[in-house]
């Protein structure tokens, strides 16, 4: 039986300290001697420059076109993106504009002339179809063969002059989006293991031929919030795999993941462990790849080597320095994690690697160790190791790289080498080769030094065992840089950290809040402006602090606010976090912007004249927030009023009081007056009416509907007296625009959280999805299977995807609107509803003909798809002509059809190939134009202005008798000169 263990911590804080963790790294290694190392491996590297690799290698290629270059970038993105482009008009254009940025040659007279001469000359179809070919001969460098047919012939042919080369098959592949990419994944691994264990020629698995599988292409949610399904489908198909390859005693080993995944990888192979223990005790070939990178790397192979002992097994581990760094940084940032979840410097990496080496060689009798590295430096200490303790090891390397280095290690060592060999048709490595080119291709690589001559090679095999003294990044919680705090975020995945919201969601009780009376809106407004005055001429530092304050009580008391979210707002626990980060975003942003922007200025003028521009407080502003950001937008909104001098009557949407009064009471508790602030709940048509009426109402903050801003705008142009200021954040018909440029994952992925994330009930939620109808056909089945794998229900369940809308209200009109699509559109897929939830409508796609065909803003998980052609210009003359313009998706490898786009869209956030969600404070000003909005944007350098009324104040300062200051620096000439 394979059955899961229960989550638990198997190993220390991601976030650690990393000068603690390099010190706990550099003791086991104080017996290796870096000078033998050297010794040992600086023949290798003069014999490899003095024999350069053919200019198809890695070596030649970084060496002619380094991707610090215009032309090794426009090479790895014509690789990345050329082979899947299936019309001729866009594989020109993709072509032309990549192409036109580099100088290939520089005799030609420039790259644009270079371009146009060749387009001339040759035609562009022939111009293209070169480029196609040269991609398919630079792909085949990297990936042994397009089938495992092909890369195992390819590898006999290898072995004629290489005999002890042993091969371990890679099928190349993203992640599943899909079931069906998962079963597709599945069938192709099955029939490697059957191919290569019909080829065996070795008795031992250490030995034999072997195949690396990625669980997340066996499974579209291999992720620790779906931990469940993980063991109730993904495991049964790693048992498929695992069980032929153990009868065929080849070696299975399962590749690394991100570092979110750690955890659940650790518990998926010991769950897998426990089942070979039983059923096939004497097989020596299952393993995984640990990432050296990782700062829990050690840890890791701690773990491996005690569930080995545990099971009375031994693994191959195979010890790598990792693929996705790049990633793990942006995401700690993103996130606002308490550190790295990897090394901040390369050379920390290899030192985290040589401890783990020596950790996996004193193991080696429950282990065998597979060291994948290209560092001659590595290569050579390793060695050392292994002689010191006798131990049976093997060296790797990966297909089409480090030739050369090997070429010479292998002439002398004795030691076995493995090639980890990427197989695939041309158009599926593309995402392999640009992060190969990525990570050899950096400056602090060893393959790209070794590349250069003016490396010298002192320096390249210099020591690296020296610690750096600072990290090689400021902290994620620093990402700003020495202004503002980035706000502290969650790791979900860390189930310490999970486990407090688990428990505040468990806690929290909504208290009722009371319905304010016609009589109550009169005086506390009367309060408001009798207030006003006193809290304008608070000193704005004072201002500014009271928003710092609130920010950090805010920010401590993250699980009761996502508590208090989750049972009001129903938002699942990952919309909790993120919106708790985006109100604490806005206290310290507004804070600073204020101190910047709201001080006074002296402003140039004529001798004896002083002139300064002064910003105050208008007075009351009426802040009417929505229920979709409860807290986010309800504390931006008043807390910039606040911070620009102004009291505030706060109304917040029906629906959602309690988190509203919750920050009320919080705002209070920093600083903020009572008579400068107050919450005033109740019906729009009463409650807020009144306040949009009220005579003392100096300017109106509100975010919702087009059609309520409309009413408000022609309630405050109705009023005698002052004209009042209106800020209006509405809605949007969203548009993301996809040409057959874009990777069909990634677009899916953007897809799936722009339109469903939060039921759909984002203001910038995508509606409508434009795809070149050329790729149209699979990027919609991959939409179909991708709705399929959400998980729909209660927001407070880690594993829930998409949660019910607000009210019976909302689902209603949702609904209709999906009943009507029934009949008039065609469905392409949906999610499937629990039985029995109240207000839930599960996420649900349909294609339509026309993009005019979308009239009005559909608040929900309902995703309109249509087919474009032609020019993609006229796509966008189209979304225009919609009337709204809040966000826009492009996603293209044409950087200059990007920047076309987004300059002729009248659209105020405009998103190229990421998703069109979740703006952040100060990075993406939020708003938009025509029917989404007034602006200024929200969290953005102009907000503050439209909050404040201005005053120039000029004084003549010579006045009384002249200009004192300038005649007392006045000389008059020497008599005679």
């Amino acid at each position: 039986m394979l059955t899961a263990p229960a989550p638990a911590a198997r190993l220390p804080d991601p976030y650690r300290n990393e000068s603690k963790v390099l010190g706990a790294l550099l003791t086991p290694l104080g017996g290796l001697d870096w000078r033998e190392a050297v010794r040992i491996a600086r023949p290798w590297v003069q014999a490899v420059r003095d024999k350069p690799a053919p200019f198809w290698a890695m070596e030649s290629l970084l060496r002619e076109y380094p991707i610090s270059s215009a032309e090794g970038l426009a090479l790895m993105r014509l690789a990345e993106a050329l082979l899947r482009v299936p019309d001729a008009e866009t594989a020109i254009a993709l072509t032309a504009d990549q192409l036109g940025k580099a100088e290939f040659d520089a005799g030609s007279g420039g790259p644009h002339k270079m371009l146009a001469s060749l387009l001339k000359r040759l035609g562009a179809q022939t111009v293209v179809a070169a480029t196609v070919r040269a991609i398919q001969l630079l792909g085949r460098q990297f990936v042994l063969g397009r089938s495992i047919a092909e890369a195992m012939g390819e590898a006999s042919a290898a072995r004629k002059h290489q005999p002890a080369l042993r091969f371990s098959y890679d099928m190349l592949g993203e992640g599943a989006r899909t079931e069906a990419d998962a079963q597709r994944y599945l069938a192709s691994y099955l029939n490697a293991i059957h191919a290569i264990a019909g080829n065996r020629t070795a008795a031992a698995p250490e030995a034999a031929d072997g195949i690396s599988i990625k669980l997340s292409a066996l499974f579209s949610r291999y992720e620790d919030a779906q931990r469940e399904r993980v063991f109730a489908e993904l495991l049964p198909r790693v048992w498929q795999l695992i069980e032929p390859a153990a009868r065929a005693n080849i070696n299975l080993a399962i590749d690394a993941e991100e570092s979110d995944r750690l955890e659940l990888s650790l518990d998926v192979f010991e769950a897998l462990a426990a089942r070979i223990a039983h059923d096939f005790p004497q097989w020596r070939g299952f393993g995984l790849a640990v990432q050296a990178y990782q700062t829990r790397a050690l840890e890791v192979v701690d773990e491996v080597a005690r569930s080995a002992r545990r099971h009375g097994l031994r693994f191959m581990v195979r010890l790598v320095k990792g693929a996705y760094w790049d990633g793990e940084i942006k995401r700690a940032q993103e996130q606002g994690l308490a550190g790295y979840p990897v090394f901040t410097h390369k050379h920390h990496t290899d030192i985290s690697y040589l401890a783990c080496a020596r950790a996996l060689v004193g193991n080696s009798d429950v282990i065998y160790p597979q060291f994948a590295t290209h560092n001659a430096g590595t290569i050579a200490a390793i060695l050392q190791m292994g002689r010191s303790n006798d131990a049976k090891f093997e060296l790797q390397r990966l297909h089409g790289m480090g030739e050369g280095i090997y070429r010479e290690v292998m002439k002398g060592s004795g030691v076995p080498v493995r090639v980890y060999a990427p197989v695939g048709e041309h158009r599926d490595l593309l995402a392999y080769l640009v992060r190969r080119l990525l990570e050899n291709g950096a400056n602090s690589s060893f393959v790209h030094q070794l590349a250069d001559e003016h490396v010298d090679v002192d320096a390249l095999l210099a020591s690296p065992l020296t610690p750096a003294a600072a990290p090689g990044m400021p902290s994620p919680l620093a990402l700003y840089g020495s202004g503002r705090a980035n706000s502290k975020g969650v790791d979900l995945a860390v189930i310490a950290e999970r486990e407090l919201l688990r428990m505040a969601v468990e806690r929290t009780r909504v208290e009722s809040i009371r319905v304010a009376s016609a009589d109550e809106v009169s005086a506390t407004m009367a309060r408001l402006h009798e207030g006003a005055p006193a809290w304008n001429a608070t000193p704005l530092a004072q201002r500014t602090a009271v928003l710092r304050r609130a920010a950090d009580a805010l920010e401590a008391r993250l699980p009761e606010f996502c508590g208090l979210l989750v049972k009001e707002a129903h938002k699942t626990l990952g919309d909790c976090v993120a919106e708790v980060r985006e109100a604490v975003d806005f206290c310290r942003y507004y804070a600073d912007q204020a101190e910047q922007r709201l001080a006074p200025q002296t402003l140039p003028g004529p001798t004896g004249e002083s002139n300064e521009l002064h910003l105050h407080g208008r007075g009351v502003f009426v802040c009417i927030s929505p229920w979709n950001f409860p807290l986010a937008i309800f504390a931006g909104q008043v807390v910039a009023a606040l911070v620009a001098g102004n009291t505030v009557a706060a109304k917040p949407a029906e629906q959602t009081p309690a988190v509203a009064q919750r920050m009320v009471a919080l705002l209070h508790d920093a600083g903020v007056p009572r008579d400068a602030l107050a919450l005033l709940h109740g019906p729009g048509e009463t409650v807020g009416a009144a306040l949009v009426a009220d005579a003392r109402t100096a300017g109106v903050c509100f975010t919702g509907s087009t059609a309520v801003a409309k009413i408000i705008n022609r309630t405050l142009a109705a009023k005698d007296g002052a004209i009042v200021p209106l800020i209006a954040e509405t809605g949007g018909i969203n548009a993301m625009i996809v040409d057959s440029t874009a990777l069909p994952e990634q677009v899916v992925d953007a897809v799936v959280q722009s339109a469903f994330r939060s039921a759909g009930q984002r203001c910038s939620a995508l509606r409508l999805l434009c795809v070149h109808e050329s790729v149209a056909d699979g990027v919609i089945e991959m939409i179909r299977g991708a709705l399929k794998e959400l998980q729909v229900g209660d927001p407070a369940l880690l594993a829930t995807d998409v949660g019910p809308l607000i009210d019976k209200e909302a689902f209603e009109g949702i609904a209709s609107h999906v009943a009507r699509l029934r009949r008039e559109a065609v469905l392409i897929g949906e999610a499937r509803a629990p039985a029995g939830a109240n207000n839930v409508v599960a996420p649900i796609a349909f294609e339509i003909a026309r993009i005019a065909e979308l009239k009005q803003e559909i608040f929900g998980p309902v995703l309109h798809v249509v087919r474009w052609g032609g020019d993609v210009g006229a796509v966008i003359a189209q979304i225009n002509a919609l009337g709204y313009g809040l966000t826009l998706g492009i996603q293209t490898r044409i950087d200059s059809r990007a920047l076309r786009l987004a300059h002729a869209a009248r659209i105020g956030n405009v998103y190229v190939n990421r998703n069109m969600i979740g703006a952040v404070v100060g990075v993406q000003p939020f708003g938009g134009e025509g029917l989404s909005g007034t602006g200024p944007k929200a969290g953005g350098p102009h907000y503050l202005y439209r909050f404040c009324a201005e005053q120039t104040l000029t004084i003549n300062t010579a006045a009384a008798g002249g200009n004192v200051a300038l005649l007392a620096g006045f000389t008059a000439p020497v008599a005679g000169t």
